[in-house]
């Protein structure tokens, strides 16, 4: 928000809460940082809060509003000298392949961005500080090196088998060094989609159902994050009813919302129109209006 030529109250609210970027989340968990979906606001959004580094990008599913800013990662190439760490399903990497060929081609042009894959499911794996992958070595008029430890370098176009793999699943309770993450299964209306839990909070956007078996990963959390756009059902995601019933379902000490829509009236009305609607329904839980700029522990 604001909508591209909406006049409607909330697109022309003066609230800094009323305008929003696409959604996403930074998380700072076991020693890394972590970016969940890197929407076409990515730069701004790391200009913003004055990221400079990253260990990993999970991507939740391969719409474009949770894709679209991937290639300003090649930034991130230059100043952190490391590929960057890429999280996502099979089905995504294959769009990524689509919609960023220059990124998988070889030999590489010089200066395309430099990723790494790691195929992940609805089951847990280990992520990684981007601290322990080869070094990047910019050569001017050729592209990228990685740098070996007795200083020898290769192309990075010589190592495609290093692109894409399978993330790390091994040794889950005896890892040494990973931080374990864990994947939450849900339905973007017949698109499967992933959200993921860090320790005591739980990210899940672009869902309008969860799998009754996934519920359980779900238990004993802090913070809670779930997208609503709006009061009617919606083909894809939760509507304002329904995110109400996840929200006193899971059980979680505090629930934000996402992913909302100008359907929804300003922030503070908002807040406001939450309460009653949770004290009208009987819902115990801490419902509150995300917004761009939140941080929480």
């Amino acid at each position: 928000m604001p909508i591209i030529g909406c006049q409607c109250g909330v697109c022309r609210s003066n609230d800094p809460k009323d305008k929003r970027f696409r959604s996403s989340a930074l998380i700072e968990y076991g020693g890394l940082t972590i970016l969940v979906d890197a929407g076409p606001d990515f730069r701004s959004q790391m200009l913003r809060q004055g990221v400079r580094h990253l260990d990993a990008v999970l991507l939740t599913h391969n719409h474009k509003d949770h894709t679209g800013g991937l290639d300003d990662l090649r930034s991130l190439n230059y100043t952190d000298r490391r590929s960057a760490d890429i999280y996502c399903e099979q089905n995504v990497l294959e769009d990524l392949v689509r919609e960023y060929p220059y990124v998988f081609s070889f030999p590489k042009y010089p200066g395309a961005p430099e990723w790494r894959i790691h195929v992940i499911d609805e089951n847990p794996f280990l992520a990684y500080s981007s601290k322990d992958a080869m070094e990047l070595v910019w050569v001017r008029g050729q592209g990228y090196r990685f740098l070996h430890p007795d200083g020898s370098m290769v192309s990075t176009g010589d190592c495609i088998d290093d692109v894409v793999d399978k993330a790390d699943t091994a040794s889950m309770e005896h890892s040494t060094g990973g931080v374990k993450i864990i994947p939450v299964r849900g339905m973007h209306g017949n698109l499967p989609v992933l959200g993921f839990r860090f320790g005591d909070i739980a990210y899940l956007t672009d869902m309008k159902t969860v799998p009754e078996s996934e519920f359980e990963k779900l238990n004993g959390l802090k913070h809670l994050t779930l997208n609503t756009v709006g009061y009617n059902p919606h083909h894809s995601h939760f509507s304002f009813e329904e995110t109400l019933e996840m929200a006193e379902r899971i059980g979680a000490e505090h629930t934000w919302l996402t992913h909302l829509s100008h359907t929804f009236p300003s922030h503070e009305a908002f807040c406001e129109e939450i309460d009653r609607a949770c004290a009208a329904k009987g819902i115990r839980a801490d419902i509150h209006p995300a917004f761009d700029g939140l941080t929480i522990e």
